[in-house]
């Protein structure tokens, strides 16, 4: 059995329209939720989003004094595949979808076979097979 690395940098980021967000990344990009907590005013006060045992968390944009409303349209996520198969799976889920690729598919001079695209609210996510957790050879 192989051990996990725990997670211990979470990006957190807010959104206009959380719920459509995490709908939009669900559906698109295979996201499972974790956790959900509403706010009581028709918005998400907090939610913990899985794909491949790591998290994001995400909420909907409150008050003026908030600083992470700062983070609207301006996240981006980095999120390591298993495989060039897995990568070229998820390409064709977010092709369909009709997503914003903000850079294709390509094979990167550092190893990687990966691709980004922008999301409805704005933030880049990038897959590719680069995994900076390897081990340094």
């Amino acid at each position: 059995m192989t051990e996990r690395m725990h997670q211990t940098i979470i990006p957190a980021f807010r959104a206009n329209d959380a719920q459509a967000l995490i709908d939009w990344l669900r559906e698109t990009i295979g996201f499972s939720e974790r956790m959900i907590v509403p706010d009581g005013n028709g918005g998400i006060a907090h939610a913990e989003l899985e794909w491949r045992d790591s998290l994001v968390m995400l909420g909907s944009a409150r008050d003026a004094g908030d600083h992470l409303n700062e983070s609207i349209g301006r996240a981006s996520v980095s999120m390591t595949a298993e495989s060039n198969e897995q990568v070229d799976d998820l390409y064709r889920r977010v092709q369909d979808a009709g997503a914003t690729i903000t850079v294709p598919m390509e094979d990167t001079n550092y190893g990687s076979h990966g691709f980004s695209i922008r999301d409805p609210e704005g933030n880049f996510w990038h897959f590719g097979t680069y995994d900076p957790l390897a081990p340094l050879e």
